[in-house]
């Protein structure tokens, strides 16, 4: 196959096991997110890929050609890290050339190159500038400007906007999602931001302590958590109990919060019920009612959190910020359709 693939690959540091087999591809042109909490190896794959570490057992290809021969400055890889590691000694120009220097191109040419990567990156009256008098996102710019030069057939982007400020994260990496695509660059990025993964990838690997958790789209991955660590993990916590058990030839999980109706689920016995936040109605309209208080409410911009606490269980959920919402201490009844809004997993071992 075309473009990276990653066999059964697993890495050991002493008694911790980093990664265990972890298996996955990347199309060419693709961008791939690899999402996950600090800890979960996400950078350890990136060494083992880029050649600066290598792997205990399984594979690293590139065009079914295995990697592990071949050293890290041959491979074609690129590497972007957070940091930027800029050379503060040299301007702008100088820093996108660094890499072209070891090619085989002429100045001229080297010069073309990093005018052409300048302006792709909206940068193109800065190829004087000291890198020192850059603001933190021209900075950003200028090293993936850097990156883009030598013409990666992969580039991997380790946390590269963590230390910005949220507003101008939210900002560039739309931006950076652009500058790939337009290329068009095949690329990994790694993030333990789920909005940012959302924006910048065509697919998702959510990884949970040197596991592959799940691999889907963006829409797959939110519509469809396939664990209840994906779910606690976007931030759907709404996680309870249950028991499946059948009524009157209908199929219902009881849970903490009282008994809800089950349509399309094929698990019985124990289970743990996700209840997601997003399609709770202020009414009772819906398939299913519950009652409760109110417990927090709080105001996020383009929408609003309500912590509901219904039979000593807290529950959350979110709704558009022009809805008008009751105030703490209130008691309110909720409407849900069971069939868009639970999700089971089986229950813990």
């Amino acid at each position: 196959m075309r473009g990276l693939s990653i066999s059964l690959v697993s890495k050991s540091f002493g008694s911790t096991q980093a990664l265990k087999e972890v298996s996955f591809a990347v199309s060419p042109g693709e961008i791939v997110a690899l999402l996950g909490p600090s800890g979960c190896g996400k950078s350890t794959l990136l060494s083992i890929i880029a050649g600066l570490e290598a792997p205990d057992s399984g594979g690293v290809f590139w065009d079914d050609t295995l990697q592990q021969p071949i050293p890290t400055h041959q491979r074609g890889f690129g590497l972007m890290f957070q940091d930027f590691a800029l050379f503060p000694h040299m301007k702008v120009q100088a820093n996108v050339e660094f890499g072209l220097r070891f090619s085989d191109l002429k100045p001229d040419e080297i010069a073309d190159r990093a005018a052409l990567v300048l302006e792709l990156v909206g940068l193109p009256g800065l190829a004087g500038r000291d890198v020192n008098t850059l603001s933190g996102g021209e900075q950003q710019r200028v090293a993936l400007a850097r990156s883009l030069a030598p013409q990666p057939r992969l580039l991997m982007l380790d946390e590269p906007l963590g230390s910005l400020d949220r507003s101008l994260r939210e900002r560039l990496v739309g931006d950076l999602r652009n500058i790939l695509h337009q290329l068009p660059q095949t690329a990994i990025y790694v993030t333990h931001d789920q909005e940012e993964a959302f924006t910048i990838a065509d697919r998702i690997i959510v990884m949970n302590q040197g596991r592959v958790e799940q691999i889907g789209t963006p829409q797959e991955i939110y519509s469809a958590p396939a664990s209840p660590f994906v779910a606690r993990f976007l931030e759907l916590t709404n996680l309870l109990d249950g028991e499946v058990h059948q009524t009157d030839g209908r199929l219902a999980v009881s849970t903490p919060v009282g008994d809800l109706p089950l349509y399309s689920q094929n698990l019985i016995g124990s289970v743990q019920v996700l209840i997601r936040p997003d399609n709770a109605h202020l009414d009772n309209a819906g398939p299913y009612t519950f009652h409760g208080t109110v417990v927090e409410c709080s105001f996020r911009g383009n929408w609003q959190r309500l912590v509901l606490m219904v039979n000593q269980v807290q529950l959350t959920f979110n709704f558009p910020s022009h809805i008008v919402i009751p105030q703490v201490g209130e008691k309110i009844t909720l409407s849900l359709d069971p069939e868009q809004s639970i999700r089971l997993y089986p229950a813990p071992k």
